[in-house]
């Protein structure tokens, strides 16, 4: 058994500490909302007075919080304090330097860290099937590994500190523009008099194969488990697509690399919430789409 501390615990953080301690892990918790302390403590989680005393006694510290300016202030404030010897994983989804000032904290205090953003959504955490994408030391990855399996479906070691949330990233923003992508065929198939059905059953065994398209297809009915056919409660949320497109244009934009794609998608999704559909699931862009007027 391992003693985890586990910071922040929203909708993805809650079902991942409930797998840890589902694995026989002892869990300490900690949160500002209440609500996500009283469920997690249902999880059978422990719940910590603060942050500092959930890490005190913790072999492996996991965060699972908004942004990197949240990551880097909790890091700040608990590195200090945390037990000799203890890994830090950071599953945010953050930007690259963020990540990177975080693992010099932790280098500062000793520690070992990781980067270990996730994809999967939260059925994915509830399930335990979220791939990690980590950066890091092979040292602190060894460590982490086992840590991490509870709640993953796949682990990737991408690299050095920093490399997890890269690919996260990179595999975020084809996400979505290849669901911008569905949902332009999709809108036009309709158009056209070409029914759902008939569309997925071409594209899905075709050239326009995609996970948007046949584990995620954004119509009802090709695909059962999709949002579409709950409308569109979300798996992954509009807000949090949008955030990672602004995270993939920035990182653009720091190394020079042309992402017109990308930064189409992030205009799009930045529409798209503005109209109110921020927490509607990212998939709903298609509704978005049948609206859009074409332009001469």
């Amino acid at each position: 058994m391992t003693t985890i501390a586990f910071i922040g615990l929203g909708h993805m953080g809650n079902p991942m500490a409930a797998n840890l301690v589902k694995a026989g892990h002892k869990v300490l918790g900690y949160d500002l909302i209440t609500e996500n302390l009283t469920a997690a403590e249902g999880n059978g989680v422990t719940i910590a007075a603060s942050a500092q005393a959930a890490v005190a006694d913790a072999d492996v510290v996991i965060t699972m919080l908004p942004a990197g300016k949240h990551v880097l202030s909790v890091y700040e404030a608990i590195a200090r304090g945390a037990k000799h010897g203890a890994l830090f994983i950071d599953s945010s989804t953050i930007d690259v330097d963020s990540a990177r000032k975080a693992h010099a904290i932790a280098k500062d205090h000793g520690l070992l860290s990781i980067d270990a953003p996730v994809s999967g959504g939260i059925g994915g955490a509830a399930a335990g099937t979220l791939t990690f994408m980590v950066g890091g030391s092979d040292e602190a990855f060894a460590k982490a590994e086992p840590v991490l399996k509870p709640m993953a479906g796949r682990i990737v070691h991408c690299g050095e500190a920093g490399n997890g949330q890269a690919a996260k990233i990179c595999n975020n923003m084809i996400l979505g523009i290849s669901m911008i992508g569905v949902g332009e065929a999709f809108t036009l198939a309709e158009k056209l008099g070409l029914s759902h059905k008939a569309l997925f059953d071409v594209a899905s065994t075709s050239s326009g194969q995609c996970w948007s398209l046949t584990t995620y297809c954004p119509v009802p009915g090709p695909v059962p488990t999709s949002p579409a056919n709950n409308g569109y409660k979300p798996g992954f949320a509009a807000a949090l697509m949008l955030k990672d497109l602004k995270l993939s244009q920035e990182a653009a934009l720091s190394v020079g690399a042309a992402t017109p794609l990308g930064a189409h998608a992030e205009a799009l999704y930045a529409q798209y919430g503005a109209a109110g559909n921020e927490g509607s699931d990212f998939s709903g862009i298609i509704n978005f789409l049948r609206d859009a007027k074409r332009e001469a």
